[in-house]
């Protein structure tokens, strides 16, 4: 095996730092000086290298481009006032690459490329780490075939790539929410549980349909009754019911397993909040809303962190919530925002340095 060590690195001649403000930048539109690329070729990985963003060249018979095997991950990294570096829990994001991997017939990239290969690339570019509240650094790795024949089967070469992009403050305004019952997101053994490219892919249709109807997103439903909740969008969702939070269960592998999801229900618990992860019913939701027991409804991902819901629609039942009362997914980001740029304790241990 390579040792991390020996992963080269070529520089760039000039950095594009230079003709660029980091303020309030936009999400997932500049990347920095570098990336790294990696080859699985003949059974093992080789040609690991940090190298200047520059494009591909790929044949028109690339197999990810017809048969779309092809997976991803996003992670964020952050500058304390110290000038230090810290990826925020970027070993999860590592064990789920290579679930995804797995279930796409997709080789396992080792710990040497992914988590120490982040960390020599963010290493040098940590200029592009903005130094301002609520910026941050988005990390997205990814694979994909790159056997240069058409034919349904997994490929037997993959290349994967790190990029790093600089983002500003992501003020998402409280969201509509439009409750889809024909199209399905996934079913029981499908590929939900994976963060497939194709999941995306498959989801543009229904939320562009919600869109005309006025509404910011899809919350996607069960693919049999259209009745329990699955996810909000692309993000996972959360439903606060007295003193309870529910969230949606993964036993079934349609729900994605969210790094920042599972980072929330932590700090629900510490918040004195009963966490649930079990199937809830819409029904179950539009009672809670009927009766006052229904507090809160919020979605968890890794570029908004928490996005609040100002209107669900059910068929012809509306729901609608006042979120500038809403106490607990506030302070949830408040404290989540806290931890990651270094100014309330790490106590569960969720930073890696740089």
């Amino acid at each position: 095996m390579m040792a991390a060590a020996e992963i080269l690195v070529t520089k760039a001649e000039r950095s594009k730092l230079n003709d660029l403000n980091l303020e309030n930048i936009p999400f997932g539109k500049y990347f920095s000086d570098h990336m790294l690329e990696a080859d699985f070729e003949g059974g093992e990985w080789k040609n690991v290298e940090i190298k200047p963003y520059q494009p591909l060249v790929i044949a028109p018979s690339n197999a990810a481009l017809h048969y779309g095997q092809s997976i991803f991950e996003g992670i964020k990294a952050f500058k304390h006032e110290n000038g230090d570096a810290f990826i925020f829990r970027p070993h999860d994001n590592f064990k789920r690459f290579n679930i995804s991997a797995e279930r796409m017939q997709m080789p396992q990239v080792p710990e040497y490329i992914f988590i120490e290969g982040m960390r020599k690339l963010i290493e040098l570019d940590k200029n592009w780490i903005p130094s301002r509240k609520d910026h941050s650094l988005y990390i997205r790795p990814f694979m994909f075939a790159t056997d240069e024949v058409i034919g349904v089967r997994p490929s037997d070469n993959y290349k994967f790539m790190i990029l790093l992009s600089p983002t500003g403050p992501y003020y998402t305004a409280p969201m509509r929410i439009y409750v889809e019952e024909h199209y399905v997101r996934a079913v029981p053994g499908g590929v939900g549980y994976a963060k497939a490219a194709g999941n995306y892919a498959g989801a543009m249709y229904a939320t562009a349909q919600a869109k005309k109807k006025g509404y910011d997103q899809v919350l996607w439903t069960d693919a049999y009754e259209h009745k329990y909740l699955q996810e909000f969008g692309v993000m996972n969702g959360f439903v606060i019911i007295g003193d309870t939070a529910i969230t949606p269960d993964l036993k079934e592998g349609t729900i994605l397993a969210g790094v920042t999801r599972a980072s929330v229900m932590q700090l629900l618990e510490e918040l004195g909040l009963k966490v649930e992860e079990r199937p809830i019913s819409i029904d179950e939701v539009i009672e809670a809303y009927k009766n006052g027991t229904l507090k809160e409804v919020f979605g968890t991902g890794t570029a908004a962190t928490i996005s609040t819901i100002k209107e669900l629609r059910y068929k012809d039942f509306e729901m609608h919530f006042d979120t500038d009362h809403f106490t607990i997914s506030s302070e949830i980001k408040r404290r989540l925002t806290a931890i990651r740029e270094g100014k309330e304790a790490d106590v569960f241990e969720w930073l890696y340095k740089v």
